[in-house]
């Protein structure tokens, strides 16, 4: 992103997150009417993808960490929350992108749902309404910054095998017949799974935000 800035004006006029934003005196932000002067794409991929949403829809997006904590982007974080629940937020390894995208900085998985303009008009009124977030960290994802394929390993470093069952065809007395066997098999050393699996008990005891 940082080598591709969007700098034609005929492009930056149609996205709101072209624009420069100044701060109000409740704490909110306002849009000015200034363009800015150039703006990297992954902030227009945000803004175009909710326009594509139908209302209630949901998105997940890779973004620089930079987007989620830099002070300067204060702005960008508030028109999301404005325009979206934020459903969940994953902090991804470098690892992820490093192989094949020669991407050498962190990132993280955003996961939003559309609001209604009904919902976002009851906001501009009343104030936005606190709901829960899932937040987690992956360290690992299978594999390391070479794209060596990596498995889980005890303290003293030898290798974990679990049970899994597995179905195959045999040919017995001239028929086939499928049989379960179970196999040792080593563990891909990924939290993803994991985070999945914790999402989905998160999302039973706290639903969707939203109507």
């Amino acid at each position: 992103g940082a080598d591709i800035p969007v700098t034609d004006p005929n492009i930056l006029k149609h996205y709101e997150l072209g624009y420069r934003w100044e701060r109000t005196e409740s704490g909110s932000f306002r849009k000015t009417e200034s363009r800015q002067g150039s703006v990297a794409p992954e902030i227009l991929f945000i803004e175009r993808c909710l326009q594509w949403l139908k209302p209630g829809g949901r998105m997940g997006i890779v973004l620089p960490d930079g987007i989620l904590g830099n002070p300067g982007d204060e702005y960008i974080r508030w028109w999301i929350m404005r325009h979206a629940y934020v459903l969940a937020s994953v902090d991804l390894p470098v690892e992820c992108f490093i192989v094949e995208a020669n991407v050498n900085i962190l990132t993280s998985l955003l996961f939003l749902k559309k609001k209604t303009n009904e919902e976002i008009a009851a906001e501009d009124v009343s104030g936005p309404k606190d709901y829960p977030v899932f937040m987690a960290v992956a360290e690992k994802v299978g594999y390391d910054r070479r794209g060596n394929t990596l498995h889980k390993r005890s303290p003293d470093g030898e290798e974990i095998l679990e049970d899994v069952e597995k179905e195959e065809k045999v040919r017995l007395a001239g028929e086939w017949v499928t049989r379960k066997l179970t196999r040792k098999q080593r563990v891909l050393d990924d939290d993803m799974p994991v985070i999945a699996e914790e999402y989905r008990k998160f999302r039973e005891k706290y639903p969707v935000p939203g109507a």
